[in-house]
């Protein structure tokens, strides 16, 4: 294929492009429209695709990643190398703002970490050869906590994505609400914490994030899992500064579960 260079994993977005993705996206469309079924549409990429399924949207969900709406094609490849390769891409700025509207807009149902812990060796061979992926559940909190102090999404619509909007779209009971009867699964943020991310902090096999160095307003302090405190972080809190959201974590602590009823 002439548009997929090699050794150049700038040209990943070039012959995996926006057309491909949005052909792709009308044919789930067009065969739930046949069956009469929904579909949830993963990793949406790019401003087309999110117009389409703003017209379709009672017959489709949607999920996009925290990489597609932070990182942007040049600057991620001519900075990380094959490091930013991921399926579908990375793809440039009006993409991204294209998703940006769609969250605003609420095509977007939730947020995904796409998480793919490939480590540096894997990472290392010469396009396009290499794995695709990169890590996300640990980066997705702080990311996303980032962007709302940028005023990019409010925090409401945030945890929309990360809890109620998963709840709804896969019919998870008792998930998504801090509220009676619901189970108390818990994140703890200080929405003005100040931190660095750094290669060092992850805590997956692959021992390294895109976003090393990269600074960020937001951190995730502790979480609940059904009223059980499964991880905190010591002298985290500062009076006043934090916050309590409805996020939903894999982590499942000793102990019997505790509805939300029995811990309010």
């Amino acid at each position: 294929m002439h548009l997929r260079v090699e050794g150049d994993p700038r040209s990943h977005p070039v012959w995996r492009d926006a057309t491909a993705a949005l052909m792709c996206t009308q044919r789930l469309i067009r065969l739930a429209r046949e069956t009469g079924k929904r579909v949830h549409v993963l990793h949406v990429t790019t401003k087309e695709e999110a117009a389409f399924l703003a017209e379709h949207k009672d017959v489709a969900t949607a999920e996009a990643t925290p990489a597609h709406l932070t990182l942007a094609a040049p600057d991620c490849y001519e900075r990380l190398g094959t490091l930013a390769q991921l399926n579908p891409p990375v793809r440039d700025a009006a993409h991204r703002d294209g998703l940006w509207h769609g969250i605003a807009q609420g095509v977007i149902d939730s947020i995904g970490s796409d998480h793919s812990p490939h480590t540096r060796e894997e990472k290392s061979h010469a396009y396009p050869k290499t794995h695709s992926g990169m890590t996300g559940v640990q980066t997705l909190v702080p990311l996303m906590l980032d962007h709302v102090n940028a005023g990019r999404l409010s925090l409401m619509r945030l945890i929309d994505l990360t809890s109620a909007g998963p709840a709804r779209v896969f019919g998870i009971a008792g998930k998504g609400r801090i509220a009676a009867g619901y189970d108390a699964d818990l994140t703890v943020v200080d929405l003005k914490r100040k931190e660095t991310i750094t290669d060092k902090w992850i805590a997956s096999r692959a021992g390294w994030t895109p976003y090393n160095g990269v600074s960020v307003t937001g951190w995730p302090v502790g979480t609940f899992v059904r009223g059980h405190k499964a991880t905190w972080t010591e002298n985290s809190l500062r009076r006043g500064k934090a916050s309590v959201c409805g996020l939903s974590k894999r982590l499942r602590p000793s102990g019997l579960p505790r509805r939300c009823n029995e811990t309010i």
